[in-house]
Parts: structure tokens; C-alpha cells; sequence
């Protein structure tokens, strides 16, 4: 079974600085359906810019949680 998840992300620059530091491993995220879910620091370091994180993502996963694929989407 194949779970979807789409949610929207917004932090400065300056928030995503934890990411880089090693201060946090994770992010939790609230998708649109309401669930929460804890995102590895390291499937989102490829999408800081200059203005930080900023978007809307899918998340695809596999029954055990594995990421399958994760992506910004308009």
C-alpha cells in the first residue's frame, strides 16, 4: 500500500539553519489531511534557497514508512 501526502511548507531562511546545523534530524509537517508526519532533515536540505523553504510538497511513501519519493508540486 502506497500512502500520499501533500502539505505546504514556509520558513525563512534563518529556520532552515537547524537543518544544516545538525540541531534538529527531522521536521514535522501537517499534511493537508490533518496527520502529522516527521520528515528527515535530509530529504529536505535540497530544497533551501536563498528565502528558505517555501511551497508545496507530495510525499509519497510505502506501508513501512519508507520514503518513495518526495517532491515540491504546484
Amino acid at each position: 500500500m502506497v500512502n500520499t501526502y501533500f502539505f505546504r511548507i514556509h520558513l525563512s531562511y534563518d529556520q532552515c539553519q537547524y537543518l544544516y546545523t545538525g540541531s534538529t534530524s527531522h521536521a514535522v509537517v501537517t499534511a493537508e489531511s490533518g496527520q502529522r508526519i516527521r520528515i528527515p532533515a535530509s530529504n529536505l536540505r535540497p530544497f533551501i534557497g536563498q528565502y528558505g523553504i517555501r511551497g508545496r510538497f507530495r510525499l509519497i511513501t510505502n506501508q513501512n514508512n519508507k520514503i518513495l519519493s518526495f517532491e515540491p508540486v504546484s
